[in-house]
């Protein structure tokens, strides 16, 4: 789940990371309130949970009620890459010396947490790894061992931050990875990571995805979830118990595992197309299931094949035939379907597909994943 700037830095303020202060507000009114409240200058900041705001003119100095009035009247309804702004965040502006990145999420090859820190911040950091990939230090660190303030120190000096921000930047980086630790994090990022000129160090951004698996552990994230935005396709995926994410692509994607609904997208895009979504059925694949992900699949206007892609473990591909085929009697499809089976009772599986008496120009079946996602690819192209 991803939270918004001004609920991430209520997430950091709660392991004593330094954030601004500041309110949220939904109306012009409101932003003059929390200005005022904020003491000028202030900066208003859309809050839309994607990069790219402050190109897009969703943040902006205010040193006055009038400019508020003003910014706060363009930013609020705008359109920031398909996210409508609905909210801001107002906080009295910082001064600034010098800006850096910091982040904590896990490299699940390597199975342990990884930082990442660079001297240079207030931009993406997929920029910079491109531009300038040594100015970014990663570091692995042992779940088991945590992070140490000397292990931390060592990073910031390895990433060339300035001197008199040492102690700071190490100090801020035990807190923070104890945020995603204790805080059962996906992601704690902080982009900008600034210096004042009193030689504080501060977030003045924050970037948080909180893991979904550890939700029972937290009833208080029940207040992130009413503010939480999702688009028509995810909040039906939502209603029926689907692991899904709405992609901008025309080939809809399901598929037996995380791992394998990855590979799925990759491979889609390897032969020249682009995934609708992400959609992992798991380990069962029964009429019900594979109905309501059709659905949700179905309810996509863009979508135009679906690839079913299904490795059969414990999974049996007979039964995930036999779910297919009702499911295709319960759900009137705008698009097409590729399917490969294959794995335990795969060719059972085939076979019923084959015998369905479903004409092959809405169900087809290939035997290589490659083969399947070229055909999907191809499929969405002429439709």
């Amino acid at each position: 789940m991803d939270l918004f700037e001004y609920q991430g830095k209520q997430y950091f303020a709660r392991y004593d990371i330094a954030v601004s202060a500041g309110g949220v507000a939904l109306t012009v009114d409101e932003v003059v309130k929390q200005a005022e409240l904020a003491q000028y200058p202030v900066v208003i900041k859309a809050q839309v949970q994607v990069g790219g705001r402050g190109k897009a003119g969703g943040i902006k100095l205010a040193n006055n009620a009038d400019e508020v009035r003003t910014h706060a009247g363009n930013i609020l309804g705008m359109d920031i890459k398909g996210h409508v702004v609905k909210r801001v965040w107002v906080e009295h502006a910082s001064d600034i010396a010098e800006e850096y990145y910091a982040s904590f999420t896990l490299d699940r090859s390597a199975k342990r947490h990884l930082l990442m820190l660079s001297a240079q911040g207030g931009v993406e950091i997929e920029q910079v790894a491109v531009t300038d990939p040594t100015a970014i230090v990663k570091l692995y660190v042992n779940p088991i061992e945590g992070l140490s303030l000397e292990t931390a120190r060592r990073a910031v000096v390895d990433a060339q931050i300035s001197q008199k921000a040492i102690d700071g930047v190490a100090a801020m980086l035990v807190k923070l990875y104890e945020c995603f630790t204790k805080g059962d994090c996906d992601l704690a990022e902080i982009n900008p990571l600034i210096l004042k000129p009193n030689g504080e160090v501060h977030a003045l951004d924050a970037k948080v995805t909180l893991d979904d698996n550890a939700a029972f552990r937290h009833p208080e994230w029940d207040e992130y979830r009413a503010t939480e935005e999702l688009d028509e396709r995810e909040k039906l995926a939502r209603e029926k118990n689907l692991q899904y994410i709405g992609l901008d692509g025309t080939v809809g994607i399901i598929a037996n595992g995380a791992g394998l609904a990855m590979s799925t997208l990759d491979v889609v895009n390897q032969v020249g197309g682009k995934a609708a979504n992400f959609l992992d059925i798991g380990g069962g694949a029964n009429a019900e299931l594979m109905t309501a992900a059709l659905e949700v699949i179905n309810s996509d206007t863009k979508v135009k094949s679906i690839f079913i892609n299904i490795f059969g473990g414990i999974t049996r591909g007979d039964e995930v035939a036999k779910g297919i085929v009702e499911a295709m009697k319960r759900v009137k499809l705008r698009a097409p379907i590729v399917i490969r089976l294959d794995g335990t009772n795969a060719i059972e599986g085939r076979a019923i597909i084959a015998n369905a008496g479903i004409d092959e120009s809405q169900l087809m079946s290939r035997s290589t994943m490659l083969e399947a996602a070229r055909v999907a690819v191809d499929l969405a192209g002429k439709n």
